[in-house]
This record gives structure tokens, sequence and C-alpha cells, in this order.
């Protein structure tokens, strides 16, 4: 297969990650789980960081309704995640009611690793873009076992701010998004160096297991692919 049609997808994005967490744990413990949720941590701001960057860029302000417009993923097709908001003020509160990583995790009998992911990226994503912001769930996860994940941003949407946002996203587009072969690069470079880095040689080990059963369920082309995104992005 051509590299160029080589095309990650969310279901890529969250085995690798569950792959990851797996192994890291299973070699390390608790250990491995802390690294992990560190790895989590420092990948969301990253992104977050960029979000703001682009929005700086634009001349936008860092504001909750900018933070929204910036999104750098969008679903593979319509219905695979389905969400909205729950209300706008005091504080916007959103809810994802089915989640495409959720759905990845289970096919692979990976939810019990996967769910790590959960722990802090969207606030994470959202310190990152502006540390004084706080993302605060307001309910058990999907992944762990919740009927649907709730947020609470901390800040409202007023009704000028909804119209704003959508403007803004008609505005943008997909231009500020990033293809999932870039997220699963940028994951596995920054989750996989924090291994390596907080855990030494079974770091090592783990991001090395990880990657071996991930080409067995996808294919060497859909590793070889990540080699191609250029770091410096992240």
């Amino acid at each position: 297969m051509a590299e160029e049609c080589v095309k990650c997808k969310i279901e890529h994005h969250a085995v690798l990650f569950a792959y990851l967490a797996k192994h890291a744990i299973e070699l390390c413990k608790e250990e491995g789980k802390e690294a992990v949720l560190e790895g989590m941590t420092a990948y969301g701001r990253e992104r977050g960081s960029r979000m703001a960057a682009r929005a700086l860029a634009h001349g936008d302000e860092l504001t909750t309704m900018t933070n929204q417009a910036y999104g750098e993923w969008k679903p593979d097709f319509d219905g695979q995640m389905e969400f909205g908001q729950l209300r706008t003020e005091p504080t916007l509160r959103t809810y994802i009611s089915r989640c495409a990583w959720c759905d990845a995790w289970k096919k692979h009998g990976l939810l019990d690793y996967g769910k790590y992911y959960c722990v802090n990226v969207d606030n994470a994503v959202y310190q990152g873009f502006r540390p004084d912001f706080v993302c605060t769930p307001t309910t058990t996860a999907l992944s762990w076992g919740g009927e649907r994940c709730e947020f609470d941003w901390g800040h409202p949407l007023t009704a000028d701010e909804s119209r704003q946002l959508a403007d803004k996203k008609k505005e943008l587009g997909t231009s500020c998004m990033k293809d999932f072969n870039f997220h699963t690069a940028h994951l596995l470079h920054t989750v996989g160096n924090m291994l390596k880095e907080k855990l030494g040689s079974q770091g090592e080990k783990a991001v090395a297991l990880a990657l071996e059963d991930y080409v067995r369920t996808f294919g060497q082309e859909y590793l070889d692919v990540l080699e191609g995104v250029d770091h410096e992005q992240f």
C-alpha cells in the first residue's frame, strides 16, 4: 500500500494508546500507570498549546468560546460521536454520549487500559490552551462505566458568544484540524517518550511491545506512515 494512501483513524489512535498503557502497567504496575497519566497530561497540554497558538495567530483572544472553535480533530464519519451542550450559562456544560475511542477499545478488548486516556486529557488540553482554565468532569466517564461523559468548562458561553462560535467554526472549517496520522504520531512521540523517561529500560520495552501489538493489529504500513510526520509540529 502506498504510504500516501495510508490514513490512520480514531481507531488506530485509540488502540495505540491502549497498547502503550497495557504494557507500561503490566511491566511496572502503579509506576507504569502514573507514567501513562503523566504522558497523557503532557500530550493534552501540547494539543491545547497548538490550539492557542492558532487562535492568537488569527487575532483571537483565548476564551472558552475560542477553545471550542479551534478543535484539532473531527470524527471519521457522521454519527461516530454523539455530543452536545447541556447548558451554556452560568457555565458551559457539555456531554459525550457516544465515543469512538470507547468503541475502539471495546472492539479490541482494551477498555481496561484505554480508559486511562480519559482521566485528564480534556482538562490538560484546556489548560494547555490557557493555564488558568479548568475543565471538570461532572459524571463518571463512559470508559469508566458511566452512562455518558459530562464536563463543566468553568465559564459561560453567552448567547452572543454562541453566535460567534458558530461563525468562527464556519470561518475556520477544517483549516486548523490535523489528521489522525498526525495525532497518532504525536501520541506515540509524547506518551512513548514519557514512558521511556519515567520507566527507563522497562519503558523502552513497553513501547516496543506496544508497537509490536499495533503492527500485528493493523499492519506495518500504519506504523511506517507515522514516521513521515514532522515532529517539530508537536
